[in-house]
Order: structure tokens, then C-alpha cells, then sequence
């Protein structure tokens, strides 16, 4: 048996064959100028710089013999940008958001994007905390008041940060620096993020919270630093604001959407909420008629959080010297996408990697809170191989709720674990088991555990494991996993519930430890039920856990 930790994982694989020829580069939005001379440096590069190419037939043509593209937010990579570029290998995304990248077209054409997600987190946290301190200071209204002749001190009397309680969404790069700043102030620091170890926020000196409504609870000051999930999307509401501290003042320079803006501008209108200042909005530019901007006390800048010389510097740079080293010598980082892989890794695991994703993103809708550790068994000839690049591919599945689909790919999928105080066990059994190969997949945060196991069957995937029960299901449409005591009637208390509800259920296996003890379904269903059907599920007598994990 061979094993793996994190700390042992190793450099990613060179995914891509280098070639030596000649390669044009087309930079269509503007990027630092020292990106640009590292470019112009190799001899084997051609670096056309061409802006402005809104027009998405003049952007087409411009790229039609460029080996690499490279933009910010301004120009759209379109699907007939990237068809017509017929030689392009790379689009490269100076910032984080991939939002204006046909990512699935770049896809089918085997073009690699990537992007520079380290490049802005000072400067993003740094904007954050200006915003939280000119809405405690009330300086932007202060600032206006002088300059339209007043000297009106009484109607500016602010309030101090210092032995406030900050509530920290998320907590990845960018709430970690928030983090350390407000501490440096003299805050108590309080966070919310579900995959946060305990460790790791014990490391960075916050409070963790199991639940998002306790820590919300307790704040004086809301900062969020969450990526834009469907789980994320809302996560303030009219029904959570309501249950807010009085006064309670809100930052937000993370993504448009985490707050319902329509429900945060009637709060600052009866006064519940103090204040918010935001740099992001549900809808971008916000039109003359958006709630918000009717709302008192608040502070609002234009998506400003990479605007600093440093940071459009340092993912200028960055985006250039992942180009180059594209180009040049075929490594892939900061991938969003699905990598090129050499053609034997293809034949041998080729068919197992999105499988492996999969998985993870399963495991990922049932697992414990703050998973401290992924182990990840490979047994038969799965095993007897190099699995390093399918172990990426799990963590990067698992890991794409907590972080974004934009934050974490194969190359990151480690370094993003790591920072997240999640650890990575990997074992190989090259002998097959009771399956000819099977991969199984476990996260645990200590004292709880889940676990999905899988395989082929005739070339078809399939799951064959759920909480080390057997169990036999086609990894499609929505599951719903459901746990209980075994007993007659079981089965037509949910059934009932189900069809009263309209939805359909289209399979179902089942397994049991011993007759009278503990049973697990997996049901395949035509729909996705809603949180209330949830509820009444988990509210039937017997019924100890009810996921639902869409695929």
C-alpha cells in the first residue's frame, strides 16, 4: 500500500507537450506594462496589443492567428472569438472572474483558461476596510457636506471600530487579511465559513461559528468574502436581516447577489440597518431607479477592489508569466477549466477524471461541517498507477462549493485545500477488491464522517457506495439520500411525501446493517425538492438525515 499526505503531494505534472515554434499574443484589454515587456522579452513571442475590440466580429478577426489571448472585464471571449482563433491554445484572465470567457467553448476547443486569483486579495481587503471605516466615520457624507458649503459637525458623529464584534464571511484569502486588519483595530473577530477547520481559524485568531445565523447575531459589522454559489446567492435576506442587531453596519466587495439588495435598502430605510457600504452590486451598472441608491447612510464605489497600481500590476505579471510559461513549456496554473493532459494519462484515466470530480462534488453536498481531512482509497488497477492528477481532480470537485467553480482547478486544488486547513490522505491497493476498480472518497472533520464510493460497469460510472453502504446508482439528475431507522412503513412515509409534493421519483436502491437497525435509500429523482419538503422529510418519526445532492 502507498500513501500520500498533502505536505508530500508533489508539483502538479507538465499537462501539455511544449513546442518550439513561434507565438503571437494578443493582449485585448489593457494589463501593466511591465506584463507586457516580460511578454516582448522572449524572442519567440509576438505581442500585439490591441484595444477597444468591443465589436465581437473585430475581436474575431484580431485573434484569428493568436496562439494566446489575454484580457481583463472589458472585452467579451465569445464562442466565435475562440472558433475563429484557430490556433489558440490559451486565454489568459488578468483578475479572477471568468464571467466574460466562453469557458464550455473553450473547453470543447481544448484551449486552456486561466486566470490570477492571488492578484488582488491585499488590495480587495484593503477597499473592504475603507468602505467599513468610511461608514463608521460617515466620511464620504461629511466630505460632501463641506464641499456644498456646510460645517455641520452634530449630523456626522460616527462610531469606533475598536472592541466592536466583526462578523467575517468566508474566509479565504481576502477574509483572512480583512481579518488581521480589523484585529490590529482592536475587534473581536467572529467568522462564518462551513469549510474552515478549526485549526485554521484557531491559526488566524477568529471565532468560528457553526452556523451562519449565530454568527450573524452577534455582529456589530458584517464584512463577506464568499464566492457566488447557488448556495451563497441571498444568503442575506429579508429574514435574516430582520434577526440582526440593531444598528448592525454591512461591507460587501465580494459578488453582487450575496445580499437581496431590495430587502437590505428597506432595512436602511426603517433603520434597522446603520449602514452599508458596497463596492458590488445584484446588478452592474445599478440603474438610476435601484433601491439602494435611494437608501440613507450608505457608501457605494464602482466594483473597485483589484483598482490599485500594485494589484493590476501584480496580475498583470502573473497573467503574462502563466501565458509564457503555457507557450513555452506547456505547464498549465490557475486553470479554470479542464487541463490537456499527455495522451497516455488519457488512456489510462482519462474516462476516471471527471468521474473523480464528480465524486468530490457529491461528497461535497453531504459531507460534515469544516472537513478537516479528504482521504481517497484507489483499489484494483486504478491503484497500481500514478493517481496524483485524479486526486486532484476529486479535490478540486469537493472544493468547488466552498470556493467557486473560478477558484480552484487542478492545479490549485492542494494549495486552496491547504489554505482551507484541509488535509489530503491517499492510499492505493493495486489488487481489485470486490470491484475490478473502485475509488472511494471520505471526508471528516474529526468526531463526523461521509464517504462515496464508485466505479465503471461496462464503461458506464456508477455509484456503488454511500457511507460505507452498498448501494447502486447512475450518477444523474438529483439524489436523495435519505437515513433511518429500519421499520415497516418507512419507505411509504417518504414515498407519500414525495408524491404529495409532485415529485417523481424515477429509482431507488436501498441497504440496511441488520434487520431493525439503521437503513439508507438513495433515491434518483425527476426534481429537485424545495427546502420545504426537506423539512417535512426530516420531520417524519425515524428519519435521522436527508440529503439532497444534485449532480
Amino acid at each position: 500500500m502507498a500513501s500520500m499526505t498533502l505536505a508530500s503531494a508533489g508539483k502538479p505534472p507538465t499537462l501539455i507537450t511544449p513546442m518550439a515554434q513561434q507565438f503571437k499574443i494578443l493582449v485585448a484589454d489593457p494589463i501593466a506594462e511591465k506584463g507586457i515587456e516580460l511578454l516582448k522579452a522572449e524572442p519567440s513571442f509576438s505581442v500585439e496589443v490591441k484595444l477597444g475590440l468591443k465589436a465581437e466580429a473585430d475581436f474575431a478577426e484580431a485573434a484569428r492567428d493568436a496562439h494566446a489571448i489575454i484580457v481583463r472585464s472589458g472585452v467579451k471571449v465569445t464562442s466565435k472569438v475562440i472558433e475563429a482563433a484557430k490556433n489558440l491554445k490559451a486565454v489568459g484572465r488578468a483578475g479572477v472572474g471568468v464571467d466574460n470567457i466562453d469557458v464550455p467553448a473553450a473547453s470543447k476547443r481544448g484551449v486552456v483558461v486561466m486566470n490570477t486569483p492571488g492578484g488582488n486579495t491585499v488590495s480587495t481587503a484593503e477597499q473592504a476596510f475603507t468602505l467599513m471605516m468610511s461608514l463608521a466615520r460617515k466620511t464620504p457624507q461629511a466630505h460632501a457636506s463641506i464641499v456644498a458649503g456646510k460645517w455641520d459637525r452634530k449630523n456626522f458623529q460616527g462610531t469606533e471600530v475598536n472592541g466592536k464584534t466583526l462578523a467575517v464571511l468566508g474566509m479565504g484569502r481576502i477574509g483572512a487579511e480583512f481579518a488581521k486588519r480589523a484585529k490590529a483595530f482592536g475587534m473581536r473577530v467572529v467568522a462564518y465559513d462551513p469549510y474552515l477547520s478549526k485549526n485554521r481559524a484557531e491559526s488566524l485568531g477568529v471565532e468560528l461559528f457553526e452556523t451562519l445565523d449565530d454568527a450573524l447575531v452577534e455582529a456589530d459589522f458584517i464584512t463577506m468574502h464568499m464566492p457566488m454559489t447557488p448556495d451563497t446567492k441571498h444568503m442575506l435576506n429579508a429574514a435574516r436581516i430582520a434577526k440582526l442587531k440593531k444598528g448592525v453596519r454591512i461591507v460587501n466587495c465580494a459578488r453582487g447577489g450575496l445580499i437581496d439588495d431590495n430587502a437590505l435598502a428597506q432595512a436602511l430605510v426603517e433603520g434597522r440597518v446603520a449602514g452599508a457600504a458596497l463596492d458590488v452590486f445584484e446588478v452592474e451598472p445599478p440603474p438610476a431607479d435601484y433601491p439602494l441608491l435611494q437608501a440613507p447612510n450608505t457608501v457605494f464605489t464602482p466594483h473597485l477592489g483589484a483598482s490599485t497600481d500594485e494589484a493590476q500590476e501584480n496580475v498583470g505579471i502573473e497573467i503574462a508569466e502563466v501565458i509564457a510559461a503555457h507557450l513555452l513549456h506547456g505547464t498549465v496554473v490557475n486553470a479554470v477549466n479542464m487541463p490537456n493532459v499527455d495522451p497516455k494519462t488519457l488512456a489510462e484515466q482519462g474516462h476516471f477524471l471527471k468521474f473523480g470530480e464528480l465524486l468530490g462534488r457529491l461528497l461535497s453536498q453531504f459531507a460534515p461541517a469544516r472537513t478537516g481531512q479528504v482521504s481517497i482509497s484507489y483499489s484494483g488497477k486504478i491503484g497500481s498507477g500514478d493517481t496524483s492528477l485524479l486526486s486532484r481532480a476529486i479535490l478540486k470537485g469537493f472544493l468547488e462549493r466552498p470556493c467557486g467553480p473560478e477558484q480552484v482547478n487542478y492545479i490549485n486544488a492542494i494549495g486552496t485545500a491547504e489554505n482551507l486547513g484541509v488535509r489530503l490522505n491517499e492510499s492505493r491497493v493495486p489488487e481489485a477488491s470486490e470491484f475490478t476498480d473502485l475509488i472511494e472518497v471520505q471526508a471528516c472533520n474529526g468526531a463526523e464522517s461521509a464517504s462515496i464510493a464508485g466505479t465503471f460497469f461496462a464503461g458506464e460510472p456508477r455509484i456503488v457506495k454511500v457511507n460505507g453502504r452498498h448501494i447502486e446508482t447512475r450518477p444523474e439528475g438529483t439524489l436523495l439520500l435519505i437515513e433511518n431507522i429500519d421499520r415497516p412503513g418507512m419507505i411509504a412515509a417518504y414515498s407519500t411525501a414525495l408524491g404529495k409534493n409532485n415529485v417523481n421519483i424515477a429509482d431507488m436502491s436501498l441497504s440496511r446493517n441488520k434487520e431493525g437497525g439503521t437503513a439508507l435509500t438513495l433515491l434518483t429523482l425527476d426534481s429537485t425538492p424545495d427546502a420545504g419538503v426537506i423539512a417535512e422529510l426530516e420531520a417524519i418519526p425515524g428519519i435521522s438525515r436527508v440529503h439532497c445532492v444534485v449532480v
